[in-house]
């Protein structure tokens, strides 16, 4: 099968890892096409790439004759313009979280993709790690029950581009950031059939000059009456901490994807490499990360892209998940101004729905079992309540 032809827009950090995956992995798809606002910094990244073709002509790029693909890995405030681009000149459309600045935005880009009829894939890294599909797949499989509770925690010292730390390009700050990976991975384990409610969220400007956010917290309470958090910050010194928790009624998954997963190492400094993004030091003990653009979720993710553009289908995440996501940040900012729970507002739901979370009624000598435990003896202590009195009771067996 022959592979696809990729326009890159964008010569960042995300656009190095985008293209670093596609050459090195899949194989069989290449980026063909850069685009860059700095005609030195395409130069240099085609040159670095073995990329054909580089322009600083956004339309240029998008509409290359010998491109069928679109990755739009720039600022927040380029992606509707790109996007309505590529969808224009019918190229098939990856564009890099967050959808959009906010969720009118989304909506507005969302419905210019399927008014044209373009393929388009919402590149979610986090929710691909391997770590992730796999408590992903356990959850779906009914290994750890109906899901009651998940948190994703993702902190690190700080974006490092300037537009990143500018609100009115960026349409926040550590929550936009941060918060929409979090977020989708949340979804992805309590299911996206279950329609997000309200939201509670704090979030402050605690450390750096500026008028984004740089900490927040949030609750997310879900149809099912499973609550998501999430904890994000750009103050947190030590690396990148990428850690998500997610409780069951039959069981518990924790993971976690870049601090302590294994691979330590001390250092005197000496050599000065590379040890993973966002790491502080290169001295003392690290953290290396072994295959880093396997474990952010990169390999995965562009292997169900191009997969589902190959066979006809959607990808596992769409531009309608970056809407709702979007949506979600929203809330989570009227929230942290009214210091209330706020809902969440999504004028397209396409949810099927969810059964609220299901109570235990199992019953011993005709009373409601709350709880059964092993004791250090080996007898068997249950604890009982009395429908009819409401009394609650121990009763534990002989050994």
């Amino acid at each position: 099968m022959t592979g696809h032809r990729v326009t890159m827009l964008g010569t960042g950090l995300i656009g190095l890892f985008y293209t670093m995956t596609l050459h090195g992995r899949r194989g069989r798809d290449r980026v063909h096409v850069v685009y860059s606002r700095s005609e030195d910094r395409g130069r240099s990244f085609a040159a670095d790439w073995d990329i054909p073709v580089h322009t600083t002509d956004l339309e240029e790029a998008v509409a290359h004759p010998e491109t069928d693909t679109v990755v739009v890995g720039l600022p927040n405030h380029l992606h509707e313009e790109a996007i309505a681009l590529a969808a224009s000149h019918g190229k098939a459309v990856l564009c890099t979280k967050p959808l959009a600045r906010d969720a009118e935005e989304a909506k507005r880009i969302l419905d210019t993709v399927e008014g044209a009829g373009v393929f388009a894939g919402y590149l979610e890294d986090l929710v691909y790690t391997p770590k992730t599909l796999k408590a992903v797949a356990a959850v779906r499989s009914g290994q750890i029950g109906q899901v009651t509770w998940a948190r994703s925690r993702e902190t690190h010292p700080g974006p490092h581009s300037a537009w990143f730390w500018d609100a009115k390009r960026a349409g926040g700050g550590a929550i936009v950031d941060l918060g929409c990976h979090c977020i989708e991975i949340i979804r992805s384990f309590v299911g996206k059939e279950n329609r997000p409610l309200e939201v509670v969220c704090w979030a402050e400007t605690l450390v750096h000059p500026i008028e984004a956010e740089d900490n927040a917290i949030a609750l997310i309470r879900f149809e099912s009456g499973a609550i998501g958090q999430f904890e994000v910050s750009w103050t947190f010194r030590g690396g990148m901490d990428l850690r998500d928790e997610v409780a069951g009624t039959e069981g518990t998954i924790w993971t976690n994807h870049f601090l302590r997963t294994g691979f330590e190492m001390f250092s005197s400094g000496e050599g000065g490499g590379y040890v993973a993004e966002k790491a502080e030091t290169a001295s003392g003990w690290l953290f290396p990360v072994g295959d880093e653009v396997s474990e952010l979720g990169y390999v995965d993710m562009f292997e169900d892209m191009f997969d589902a553009l190959d066979e006809g289908r959607q990808p596992t995440e769409t531009f309608y998940d970056g809407y709702v996501v979007n949506a979600v940040m929203d809330a989570c900012y009227r929230s942290a101004k009214s210091h209330a729970w706020e809902a969440v507002e999504l004028v397209d739901w396409r949810g099927a729905g969810v059964e609220p979370i299901t109570r235990s009624r199992r019953r011993h000598d005709g009373k409601l079992v709350i709880k059964e435990e092993k004791m250090p003896d080996g007898r068997l202590k249950l604890i009982l309540k009395d429908e009819q009195t409401g009394e609650f009771t121990d009763v534990v067996s002989t050994p």
